[in-house]
């Protein structure tokens, strides 16, 4: 019993005299760590007789529960410390201005992106994709361009390993494939046979062996897509002429439709925007110059037939421009290469915020 007085005596002044958690934390294991004094006693009961076991045994827990409520307590009296301690010292000036907080922008090829799907999507017309590795026929042969066709040659296609089968595979040079593949899906065809008409817009990535100011041997395309039975070249040219007075912000913007050739349309043309030069620096609108955005035309009769429709029954237009011509053109950016610099300094000068990019 003497022995419970002297560990409950010593162990509640170390307690006492703990001046910091560390401190109170060696004191606790002290005596109820493995090798502690209470946790001794403890290890001593099982060699007393039944009736001393029970008497002791009692004590023991007994001190036990008093040792633990003075570490309790005395933990909570230090962490208040401590808490009033670190107050006192981290003091805050709430005269300093805010951190600066990092803002990301939209890069201005998503921005032009998302604003040439809603110019066209107001007219009817629906976003469609496809995959960046093509086959030669999907690329080249169902869009008419024949097998001696300088868009085929080494010099011009990034050309991958031939399948299996020996089919060539590409990485498309346009984003044409698509209507392809649009025009020869099953449901399409069915809504075009009952009557209804396809209005899709192609916006993607695509690839040539190229690179200088304006071009690179990775850039960005948009092209258009209609076909029913009714559609003419005065839709077209109608269709045209809204979109670039819209893209531009130019109500009265002149365009001009000039013949033109591409293998998968028939009649073709070209289509130059008015605009105007002052000291070296271009203003699109009224003018005495003309500049070259697009190419458009009257889908070809064979393009039509290698997709499965019938060309005595169908018609239709189709459009391409570049995404990141027009988006030079329109936000001032003289280089195409920076667009893929991916340099921090260029976004935040060109980049979109969030609220200018849903205006």
């Amino acid at each position: 019993m003497d022995d419970l007085s002297t560990i409950r005596s010593e162990a509640l002044d170390a307690v006492q005299a703990a001046a910091d958690l560390g401190a109170l934390e060696a004191a606790r294991v002290a005596v109820l760590g493995k090798k502690g004094s209470v946790t001794g006693l403890m290890k001593t009961l099982g060699g007393l007789a039944p009736e001393q076991r029970k008497e002791f045994g009692a004590r023991v827990n007994q001190l036990k529960g008093e040792i633990e409520a003075a570490l309790d307590a005395r933990k909570g009296s230090l962490g208040a410390a401590a808490l009033e301690a670190r107050l006192a010292a981290e003091k805050i000036d709430v005269t300093l201005p805010v951190r600066p907080v990092a803002e990301g922008s939209l890069h201005p090829i998503g921005q032009v992106m998302d604003e040439v799907g809603a110019i066209f999507g107001e007219m009817g017309f629906t976003w469609a994709d496809g995959p960046d590795i093509e086959d030669d026929w999907h690329n080249f042969t169902a869009l008419n361009i024949p097998p001696d066709h300088p868009a085929r040659q080494m010099q011009d296609t990034f050309y991958l390993p031939s399948r299996a089968d020996g089919t060539p595979m590409v990485l498309r040079t346009h984003t044409s494939p698509v209507q392809a593949r649009t025009m020869l899906n099953k449901d399409v065809q069915k809504r075009l046979a009952d009557g209804g008409s396809l209005r899709i817009i192609v916006p993607g990535r695509t690839f040539r062996i190229d690179s200088d100011a304006t071009h690179t041997p990775m850039f960005h395309q948009v092209e258009g897509l209609v076909i029913d039975r009714t559609t003419h070249m005065g839709h077209l040219k109608g269709c045209l002429v809204d979109f670039c007075r819209a893209f531009f912000e130019v109500d009265d913007l002149p365009l001009r439709f000039r013949p033109s050739y591409f293998p998968f349309t028939e009649p073709s043309a070209e289509v130059d925007i008015g605009c105007s030069w002052k000291d070296g620096e271009l203003k699109i609108g009224a003018g005495d110059s003309w500049l070259e955005i697009l190419g458009s035309g009257m889908v070809h009769p064979n393009v039509i037939a290698n997709c499965g429709l019938d060309p005595a029954v169908y018609q239709g237009f189709a459009f391409g421009m570049g995404i990141d011509r027009i988006a030079m053109l329109k936000y001032g950016i003289p280089d195409l290469r920076a667009f893929f610099d991916a340099d921090l300094r260029w976004l935040r000068h060109y980049g979109f915020s969030a609220l200018e990019a849903v205006r």
